[in-house]
């Protein structure tokens, strides 16, 4: 067998939940958003998600060793809603609270 890739949890624990998660949105041009975060010590990625209802967030994207990322996929009429967990090799963390900017 060539290529074949188990997933699963690791043995230690999952990353703690991310702290400090800022929207900005662009008053120039509604539809981009600058998102930053403080980074957590034993994650290695990240998974922010978006929707237009802080109940229904079904948009993510997956982020690599960074700390923010400039998004622009907003209608200009619409708020958004964001949140943002953390990931490693053991799990995942707690999603933050969604933030909604206008």
């Amino acid at each position: 067998i060539s290529g074949l890739r188990v997933f699963g949890k690791g043995m230690g624990s999952a990353p703690d939940s991310v702290k400090n998660f800022i929207v900005l949105r662009t008053e120039k041009d509604k539809r981009s958003a600058w998102l930053k975060w403080q980074t957590v010590d034993n994650a290695y990625a990240y998974n922010i998600y978006f929707g237009t209802l802080p109940d229904k967030l079904y948009n993510s994207i997956m982020v690599y060793n960074q700390n923010e990322y400039w998004y622009k996929g907003m209608d200009k009429e619409k708020p958004y809603y964001f949140s943002i967990e953390a990931i490693n090799e053991n799990g995942i963390s707690k999603k933050t609270k969604p933030v909604r900017v206008e």
